[in-house]
């Protein structure tokens, strides 16, 4: 297997993502390639000490910034990290492509070069999320690469996030819920209807829509939503995490009692800010694509790059871009059956109809 590394993607580029890759490299028997300027990478593994045998470079010359306009620098910039780490996973090169890069970025090439698996109308960015009740995390998607949907849409996502979740976590029947304004069936607006109605009839454990307030208490494994609300939940709870730590933290400092409290828990205290802590959740995956794909936060240290080169291995081994690929044929063979005893229903009972009226326009004829 080889896990082919953004070396310029992110905010600590090389150096970070060069000690990550060393740090998970001397774990694993897979090879690492990380893929930048050769001289560069070279370098940052000669500084932190490398003499192993299962980390390459890849020559790629060009880096996308965040503030050039994706498309565009997909089209110009082809020996771009990103160009080149999706052009390699197509030649058959790599296995997984992992980067710290523009999003934008790496969803136009990943469409452009990859594509998407055969019947998947969008790709999804999907996110753990930390779970204050229970053990594990919750899966979150869509996250911002769509942020307008169709309920076909939503639907796939339900049925990518499962197979998502099965391959990484092991858990043959994850449960599913579609994010809503209400608990309820029936509940939200057209879209949302529709997508319960399309999630309700496929062959994954769908459970119903849940709130936004009870995803954190762990009540399910994966949360469908369209890219819109999914970045804004995303975003708003990080932001919210944020300022409960930041406010708890200037409590438990002002004042000698509050700091001997804080003292005696402190190791509470670290219990409780490991839940929001998101650096060992391994990247979130761009799930659709005709090849896997890890997207890591573009502040990534070294931890982060160690853990999703970990997840990466589990990504492959375990073949999750085909079970979303088998997922789709088999839930869309469902629909069109669902479809086909649709229509048949509605030419019995049309029928049905027609033979009614035309007893009683019998029965009319026969009184006179």
């Amino acid at each position: 297997m080889k896990i082919l590394l953004d070396g310029m993607g992110g905010d600590y580029a090389p150096d970070e993502i060069v000690k990550g890759a060393i740090k998970a490299a001397r774990e694993i028997d897979e090879t690492v390639v990380i893929l930048g300027p050769r001289a560069r990478i070279q370098k940052s593994l000669d500084d932190n000490g490398w003499n192993g045998s299962n980390i390459e470079i890849a020559e790629a010359s060009e880096v996308i910034s965040n503030d050039e306009a994706p498309a565009m620098a997909v089209r110009r910039k082809k020996d771009s990290t990103i160009v080149r780490g999706m052009s390699m996973i197509k030649n058959g090169e790599g296995d997984i492509f992992i980067s710290g890069g523009s999003t934008g970025a790496l969803l136009a090439a990943g469409l452009v070069v990859l594509g998407r698996i055969k019947g998947i109308k969008r790709p999804a960015i999907a996110a753990w999320f930390p779970r204050a009740a229970a053990e594990g995390n919750t899966l979150i998607l869509d996250c911002g690469a769509n942020v307008e949907s169709k309920a076909e849409y939503l639907y796939q996502y339900g049925i990518m996030g499962s197979m998502f979740v099965q391959g990484i976590t092991g858990n043959t029947e994850p449960s599913v819920r579609l994010l809503n304004v209400g608990a309820e069936d029936g509940k939200g607006d057209d879209l949302h209807k529709d997508a319960f109605k399309m999630l309700e009839k496929s062959d994954i454990n769908f459970l119903g829509n849940v709130e936004a307030r009870d995803v954190i208490f762990g009540g399910t494994d994966v949360v469908v939503c369209d890219g819109f609300s999914g970045n804004v939940f995303l975003k708003s709870s990080e932001g919210t995490a944020s300022a409960v730590m930041g406010l708890l933290k200037e409590k438990l400092s002002s004042g000698l009692k509050a700091k001997m409290g804080a003292a005696l828990s402190m190791s509470r205290l670290r219990e409780l800010k490991s839940v929001f802590d998101y650096k060992d959740a391994g990247g979130a995956p761009i799930l659709g694509l005709k090849g896997a794909v890890l997207k890591v936060h573009g502040n990534s240290k070294e931890t982060e790059v160690y853990y999703a080169i970990h997840r990466a291995v589990d990504y492959v081994n375990n073949d999750i871009t085909g079970m979303i690929e088998d997922a789709i044929i088999r839930n869309e063979a469902i629909k069109k059956e669902n479809s086909i005893t649709g229509r048949m229903a509605e030419a019995i009972t049309s029928a049905g109809g027609k033979f009614l009226r035309k007893s009683d326009s019998d029965e009319e004829d026969s009184e006179e």
